[in-house]
């Protein structure tokens, strides 16, 4: 757990710099101009947060009085303390670092469902990859090797542990490194990683460069893994519930909005990521459900105490929406 606690020391500091504004330190705070409140929202550069640009594009938000300040970030453990902190009002974190908070009594809370995996094992938004030629093919055989996730001890190593297990394997003989997802393609090619966690676009990446997938790892936990949320702290959300309300039901809009227009999440997915335009078509885009699947979470949430992540059993109750 002192890596976990080290990366969300080093992401406060990371978000901090990025993120100086307007917010006061109780989190209560958000810039307004002519009747317009400015959230700032801490996000991640993946394709998962397609529907948030796609709503500010579309002017879900702007019609209920919101304009928003997307600053992105590595992962959910590096935003989950800047909107504690209140230098962000919201942020988009997967569903293992909500649950650690929460098991640590961070006083953060679920508004909204964020993203889910597909359903469909072998054809889910996240893979397990290897690099072309990889002698890899299972993930059993991860034991012994390095494996690339965007923050240790969380979802990715979490759900590729689940993998190892179902596959006869040892996860504890793997190997997590930390690094960001636009990275993982490049390190695994440059054989700095055996295998890496690359949710789209990184998925695609590896792909087109003659990578596979060895693993839908999210499916492994559960088929309509309920994979990460949009949440703000529990004391912005007293102070400020109709704020937190519209922001919500904007959120919402833009989820169902997304998930019904797959070209215009493909097309907005260029704006805020590096990937190219010729990998567009190959996107593998994940479901976008209106409300978290509890049952999802619960299944996560074991897993999190078989791995040791949590000291004791997160309160789904006090978290979700």
């Amino acid at each position: 757990m002192r890596r976990l606690l080290a990366g969300l020391s080093a992401g406060a500091v990371l978000v901090g710099l990025s993120a100086c504004g307007s917010s006061d330190s109780s989190g209560s705070s958000a810039s307004s101009s002519g009747g317009t409140t400015t959230l700032k929202v801490g996000v991640i550069p993946i394709l998962d947060v397609a529907p948030v640009y796609l709503g500010q594009k579309k002017g879900f938000y702007s019609k209920r009085g919101i304009k928003l300040e997307l600053t992105p970030a590595q992962g959910g453990a590096a935003i989950l303390p800047a909107v504690v902190s209140g230098q962000f009002q919201f942020g988009f974190s997967n569903t293992t670092s909500l649950l650690i908070a929460q098991s640590k009594n961070m006083p953060v809370k679920a508004v909204a469902n964020g993203v889910a995996s597909t359903a469909k094992e072998g054809a889910d938004f996240m893979g397990t990859t290897v690099k072309k030629g990889s002698p890899i093919k299972s993930p059993k055989q991860l034991e012994g090797k390095k494996v690339a996730v965007n923050t240790l001890n969380n979802i990715c190593d979490t759900s590729i542990s689940e993998s190892i297990r179902k596959d006869g394997g040892d996860p504890s003989k793997t190997e997590f490194v930390e690094m960001p997802f636009d990275q993982m393609p490049a390190a695994l090619e440059g054989g700095q990683v055996d295998a890496a966690c690359t949710p789209e676009p990184a998925l695609s990446t590896v792909k087109a460069a003659g990578g596979m997938s060895i693993a839908s790892s999210f499916y492994d936990v559960d088929p309509n893994l309920t994979v990460a949320m949009y949440f703000t702290s529990q004391q912005y959300a007293q102070k400020n519930p109709e704020l937190v309300k519209k922001f919500q039901e904007a959120t919402i809009e833009s989820l169902k909005y997304a998930d019904s227009h797959p070209d215009e999440v493909r097309e907005i997915v260029t704006t805020y990521t590096k990937i190219p335009d010729t990998l567009l078509d190959k996107l593998t885009l994940p479901h976008f459900p209106a409300e978290p699947n509890r049952a999802s979470i619960e299944q996560l949430a074991k897993l999190g105490v078989q791995d040791g992540l949590f000291k004791q059993t997160p309160d789904l109750d006090k978290l979700l929406p």
